[in-house]
């Protein structure tokens, strides 16, 4: 192996801002954080190379990616001086979040991480487990996870470390965030849009994120398009972002630490100068400053491995020499590779990092791998209102109508008011806050806006707590980071198109299970996500605008952490939101339409029902004391309203069919208990749906969800499950319904064709009844655009009674 640049004797003193001794310090601290990845990399024994090496101390299988590790540590040394000399408030955010190895190796060496895991103290034995630990069984995975101090980034997937970094740093004034961006992620959608969060970022009362562009050259076996391009078009690029690009240039350690002092030197001093003006009351947008880091892939490592080129190609993105165990001559290269890097002078006899080095990290909660903003230390429960003044008054249950979304717009608001001084709760969503019936807020606030504002723009400001993009990677983001830092807020978005952070939710459901189980990591406020303008209205969109799937994706996930709430109204609504916004660790997803609909419950009944989570709906019901003929179940407000009126229609067509109906506004209620905490115990349920009578249920979403969810319960045989079944496009409300035979006509066939015995010939009369206003419905809705009088004009009939206050159930 030849060795890589500056493995000789370290750096030769290069004029900067480092004088010789600090340039010799801060390459120790380099190579002591190169020497403990590689060792992560490779080794399981022998950790300080006082023996021999030898084939039985290297890992038998080699994972972990060292590609990008060399340059995070660089990046790590030179934060750690800047923290130190200026007393910065920072944590960092990892975008190549397979450099796990420099990122723990830096933890190490600053001592938090013997601190958490006393095992894995500052010694040879703990430089041991610190090694044979990573990507090993029962140990550490390769990438930034909850495991990691001082980390806030799910590091397994690409794309969202700078949206991350930007959530952070909202309404944190004296923090400061570093964020590495890969050059392999720069190529992410989701990056590339996050390169315009610096348009809302607010430097009176927001942080400070220095995005750092690591330009390595390569991907896992092709060029990144950043790194190919020349200096003259990448600045341009990041100028036109409304950056100050700072550029550090090369591969020679000593010229290479002296840049990078300079750029930091020069982006700090430029980061505090954008405060002071934001201070004296400065209101143009700043250009605030970051940095470009050009460095070899693999730096410091092999040069050539059997004759080919590693260091500076795509060959070092992972394990740059491989087959130890049965090549003699690689073990020979990992040797030589790791003794390059001294760490005789690194290391005590005991293990321990010489206290020369030991003192170069910052003190306390200063160390990036400690900062309390990374673990939601400072966390503060929200203040939110008295629903009583916010609810809609419902004298009896179906007879008026009210906008959900709407009475949640001004509970929003008042939400907005009680946390105006904590500066702790805000709302993200692409250009939909108004168009989602929340516009309540603006009367409180505007939308975060740090651009011109022009005669006739729309709340915009400068202290905005409204941040609409149309990007819901970013919106999503933005939130992770925020929650995660211990604040409160709600992602509002269409349903159909939440779909496209599927990914990044996936994400964070997997950082919370990881976190959960880790007694050192705080509780985060939860990750509240409202999805409106639904499947079932569609007067102007078309079939693109159509897929409620987002809840059987995260029904999928840990049942702990994943919540699905479908409120039929709006004080459910209200109960629901107020509930999500008090939890932690969790991800709730509240399903509610924003279209004028039949209200069905005072805030007392809907309090009592959302806490049971399903319950019979006795004014609905006419089974007196007896068993129901059958079970008309409703989970979503659409097909809450569409069973009702299939029950008026029964009563009406069939009055002795005794009937209950169901209503579940908790979704995991039907789990059982061994698949989600929430799911009902099964004498419960039967109570609910019965043990055997046939059950319709209408549901919101694409029926076979209902089934899984049931299929471990006794009565699952009789339920029949009416839902979304990809039909429809632009149409009339109730035709949506009638084409994916959720409405009121075919929820009332289902019925009778479940007890055929029980009517005999009455039921096929009254089947016919069906099919004649099916066609009727048809006929009227093609030849006008508009639904019949009758089905458009439907309310919940006096006759039936009026006693929607009690829900009885759970």
């Amino acid at each position: 192996m030849e060795s890589g640049p500056g493995q000789d004797s370290g750096p030769a003193f290069v004029p900067g801002p480092l004088g010789p001794q600090a340039l010799r310090e801060i390459d120790a601290y380099w190579r002591a954080a190169n020497y403990l990845s590689v060792g992560q990399i490779y080794l399981m024994d022998n950790p300080l190379l006082r023996r021999p090496l030898a084939p039985e101390h290297v890992k038998p299988r080699l994972l972990g990616h060292w590609g990008t590790t060399p340059g995070l540590n660089f990046v790590y040394a030179h934060l750690n001086r800047v923290i130190r000399q200026r007393d910065l408030d920072m944590i960092a955010v990892w975008g190549p979040g397979h450099g796990a190895p420099g990122l723990v190796a830096n933890a190490w060496l600053e001592g938090t991480y013997g601190e958490i895991y006393p095992e894995v103290a500052r010694d040879a034995d703990g430089m041991a487990r610190l090694f044979r630990q990573f990507s090993f069984p029962g140990g550490i995975p390769s990438h930034a996870s909850p495991d990691l101090p001082g980390s806030i980034h799910e590091g397994g997937e690409l794309g969202y470390a700078l949206a991350h970094a930007f959530g952070a740093a909202l309404d944190n004034p004296g923090l400061i965030v570093a964020c590495v961006v890969g050059d392999g992620e720069a190529e992410t959608g989701p990056l590339a849009a996050s390169w315009h969060s610096n348009k809302f970022l607010d430097p009176r009362h927001d942080g400070t994120v220095l995005p750092i562009l690591h330009l390595n050259g390569y991907k896992i076996a092709n060029p990144t398009l950043l790194a190919r391009l020349d200096r003259d078009e990448l600045e341009s690029l990041l100028v036109g972002y409304g950056y100050a690009p700072l550029f550090v240039e090369g591969h020679e350690p000593g010229p290479m630490h002296q840049a990078m002092a300079a750029a930091f030197d020069t982006a700090f001093d430029a980061i505090a100068a954008i405060r002071e003006r934001a201070r004296r009351g400065a209101t143009e947008r700043p250009r605030w400053p970051m940095i470009v880091l050009r460095s070899p892939k693999g730096w410091t490592g092999p040069r050539t491995v059997d004759g080919k080129p590693v260091e500076g190609t795509w060959r070092a993105h992972q394990v740059p020499v491989a087959a130890l165990r049965e090549r003699p001559d690689h073990l020979a290269i990992l040797d030589e590779w790791m003794r390059s890097y001294r760490p005789e002078e690194l290391f005590t006899a005991e293990g321990a990092p010489v206290p020369a080095l030991a003192a170069l990290a910052p003190a306390g909660p200063r160390r990036l791998s400690a900062n309390p903003h990374a673990n939601a230390h400072g966390s503060r429960p929200l203040r939110l209102p008295d629903l009583a003044p916010l609810a809609v008054d419902v004298p009896v249950p179906g007879r008026l109508t009210a906008e959900a979304t709407r009475a949640l717009g001004t509970y929003l608001r008042e939400t907005l008011v009680l946390n105006a001084e904590a500066r702790n709760f805000r709302i993200m969503g692409p250009d939909e806050t108004a168009s989602n019936r929340l516009d309540a807020v603006f009367a409180v606030t505007d939308r975060a806006w740090q651009g011109p504002v022009l005669p006739g723009d729309d709340h915009l400001g400068r202290e905005g707590r409204v941040m609409e993009v149309l990007s819901e990677h970013l919106c999503e983001g933005w939130l992770e980071g925020y929650v995660l830092t211990g604040r409160h807020g709600l992602f509002a978005t269409y349903e159909a198109f939440v779909h496209v952070v599927d990914s990044m939710v996936n994400q964070h459901a997997k950082w919370l299970k990881g976190s959960r189980a880790l007694p050192w990591r705080r509780p985060v406020p939860s990750l509240n996500i409202l999805l409106s303008s639904h499947v079932w209205r569609q007067d102007h969109n078309g079939f693109s605008h159509q897929d409620p799937g987002f809840v059987d994706f995260l029904a999928n996930k840990r049942s702990d952490i994943a919540r699905i709430y479908l409120p039929p109204d709006a004080n459910t609504l209200l109960c629901v939101m107020d509930h999500c916004l008090r939890t932690h660790d969790r991800i709730n997803v509240v399903v509610a339409g924003k279209q004028p609909a039949l209200q069905w419950l005072d805030l007392d009944a809907a309090a009592a029902h959302c806490a049971a989570g399903a319950g019979i709906w006795s004014f609905a019901s006419n089974e007196d004391e007896g068993e129901p003929d059958v079970v008309m179940a409703c989970a979503g407000d659409v097909p809450t309203q569409e069973t009702l009126a299939a029950v008026d229609w029964l009563r009406r067509q069939v009055p002795d069919l005794r009937v209950r109906v169901v209503n579940v506004v908790d979704l995991m209620t039907l789990a059982s208990p061994e698949m989600h905490p929430h799911g009902l115990d099964d004498a419960t349920f039967d109570s609910l749906f019965t043990r055997d009578r046939p059950v319709i249920f209408a549901y919101h979403g694409y029926p076979w969800l209902i089934h899984r969810l049931t299929y471990r319960r006794r009565n699952h045989v009789s339920l029949h499950v009416h839902g979304f079944i990809e039909e429809g496009t632009t149409t009339t409300p109730f035709d949506m319904c009638v084409l994916n035979r959720l409405d009121r006509y075919h929820l009332a066939q289902a019925a009778l064709r479940a007890v055929p015995r029980r009517l005999g010939t009455r039921g096929d009369h009254a089947e016919q009844a069906l099919r004649d206003a099916l066609a009727a419905h048809r006929a009227h809705v093609c030849r006008t655009g508009d639904d019949l009088p009758e089905i458009r004009d439907w309310v919940w009939p006096e006759r039936l009674g009026q006693g929607g206050q009690v829900v009885s159930g759970v």
